[in-house]
């Protein structure tokens, strides 16, 4: 956007802002009973068997429950399973049901399909489990999610409330995967009812149930009044009346609407409007700070650039030269500059911060003298007098690799940055063809061990996630130790091994942990945090 432009839009957004204070009470008392948000980005379906992409998890996590859940630290919570027990060297998992949780009305549970049976419903059992993850395993679905059942041996409905999965090998991890949204359970006479048309007709047992759904335009759910969990005062959730979201697909309307107060938050920082509301140190500006909450923690993101460690460069093989990069650039002063502070400085290891396993001190921090003696080192053993590196980027990230490129160079090794289209770098990173590359790794469940399977030497691209071809016998060792240990300390400390062992040889170069920014206005209470990012509702409250 022009100077010009930016300025006057900026100018319409403070006089919006003055007006949106000077609304009407009428409108006020309305509106405490609704929470708003835009998502910029489309629902592609509300069936939680298809729930890949935030937007979507976003919009299903309000519709749908499973047998756990997590709380905002991260930990295992129960859910529509009261309780449960693993047992047989951590391969059985035994989950006892709560007996009150309902479907969301619908008619089809009635003994007439008439529409007059609108108010039927029936509780949720155990064999609603085994038909929603036989569902999700049906190759005729194609579901996303089907891999969150590889490592399942088999799984039954013992009785109406004891639902058991068998494990192919102990898997410690194995709880945080159920709480994905695509372990969700549905009722096997709607789905078949509906058949595709599932995505459009949602009924599960969340807190809120579906309304109405105008696609790219404008999705509605209704306050569920039979949902099952309570506060700590014993009060139901949820609190809200209802939910509704609309789809402007640029991030700067999305912002403008959030000024107006015709959403109740914004979600992440744009480039748009970032240095209209955070000052260079992340801080809010004066004129918002009276009416918005800026909520920020860590996102379980880990942001940094990878070396392809089969290559045949002598650069890229030097371990000097890879630990030399880590050491030579203020990872502290780009998150400054380059993320108005938003962001942690990756200065602990591969580990984001926020999971158990992650230290900060087995990491790299800036040293720049180190690094130029590590470099003046790797000249003198190779005879390579101008050591040069070329590293691929996506144009969305360029600011970041031409900051490292022009900090790199002045402790002696010269950066060619190499800008491709985002498909080609996934398709040339996952075939071995990029020495020096940057890449990204969100958490698919929440355990370190998602992020250290990215150095585990069965794991090779492309038929699996490790891009560097790192390779250690002591790794692999620890990392299949790991899944046989239940204490959650041990396994921690066995995670941290891990790292460090990763970090003490330089495969990557962590560049940033990213950190979840959430702006609400003040009169939103109870809208939380968490390193999934996930948008829990049930316990928001509007004054």
């Amino acid at each position: 956007m022009q100077k010009h432009a930016k300025s006057l839009f900026f100018k319409l957004l403070i006089l919006s802002v003055t007006f949106f204070s000077c609304s009407s009470k009428k409108d006020a008392d309305k509106d405490h009973l609704v929470f708003r948000y835009n998502e910029h980005k489309n629902i592609s379906s509300l069936d939680p068997a298809f729930s890949k992409d935030l937007a979507d998890i976003w919009a299903t996590h309000q519709l749908f429950n499973g047998l756990v859940q997590m709380d905002n630290q991260l930990n295992i919570a129960p859910c529509i399973a009261k309780k449960w027990v693993v047992t047989d060297s951590a391969k059985t998992y035994t989950f006892l049901l709560r007996n009150d949780v309902y479907f969301h009305k619908h008619y089809l549970f009635g003994s007439s399909t008439s529409p007059s049976k609108q108010d039927s419903t029936r509780t949720v059992n155990a064999s609603d489990f085994e038909y929603s993850f036989n569902r999700l395993k049906d190759e005729k679905l194609v579901s996303p999610g089907s891999w969150v059942l590889k490592k399942v041996e088999s799984y039954a409905a013992l009785n109406d409330s004891t639902f058991q999965i068998r494990l192919k090998q102990p898997f410690p991890a194995f709880l945080g995967l159920l709480t994905m949204k695509y372990c969700s359970v549905v009722p096997k006479e709607i789905v078949e009812y509906y058949g595709s048309d599932f995505r459009s007709n949602p009924i599960g047992t969340g807190p809120f149930k579906f309304k109405r759904w105008e696609e790219n335009i404008k999705l509605v759910f209704r306050r569920n009044d039979s949902y099952f969990e309570t506060d700590e005062k014993g009060q139901q959730l949820p609190y809200l009346e209802a939910v509704a979201v609309t789809f402007l697909p640029d991030k700067q309307s999305e912002f403008l609407q959030f000024a107006q107060g015709n959403i109740d938050f914004v979600s992440g920082l744009d480039a748009s409007y970032k240095d209209e509301i955070l000052t260079a140190d992340g801080k809010l500006r004066p004129r918002y700070a009276n009416d918005v909450n800026m909520i920020r923690g860590p996102y379980l993101n880990t942001e940094y650039l990878a070396f392809f460690m089969e290559t045949k460069g002598e650069e890229i093989q030097s371990k000097k030269l890879r630990q030399a990069i880590n050491l030579g650039f203020d990872r502290n002063k780009m998150i400054t500059y380059l993320r108005n502070g938003i962001g942690i400085p990756a200065t602990g290891g591969f580990i984001p911060k926020g999971l158990p396993g992650f230290d900060a001190a087995i990491g790299f921090t800036y040293q720049p003298e180190k690094a130029k003696q590590l470099v003046l080192e790797f000249k003198s053993e190779t005879g390579i007098s101008n050591p040069e590196v070329t590293l691929t980027t996506t144009s969305n990230y360029l600011s970041f690799c031409e900051y490292i490129q022009r900090e790199i160079q002045k402790i002696g090794v010269k950066v060619n940055v190499d800008v491709i289209p985002a498909s080609s770098l996934k398709d040339a990173k996952a075939n071995g063809q990029l020495d020096f590359f940057r890449a990204s790794w969100i958490a698919d469940y929440p355990d370190a061990e998602n992020y250290l399977s990215l150095y585990y030497s069965k794991n090779f691209a492309p038929n699996g996630p490790n891009y560097t071809h790192f390779k250690s016998d002591a790794f692999d060792q620890i990392y299949e130790a790991a899944y046989l240990e239940t204490d959650p300390k041990i396994r921690a400390n066995l995670y941290t091994k891990m790292d460090s062992l990763v970090m003490s040889t330089a495969p990557v170069v962590p560049m940033f942990y990213d950190e979840v920014v959430r702006f609400t206005r003040k009169k939103v209470k109870g809208l939380g945090i968490n390193a999934t990012n996930l948008l829990e509702l049930k316990n928001v409250k509007k004054q």
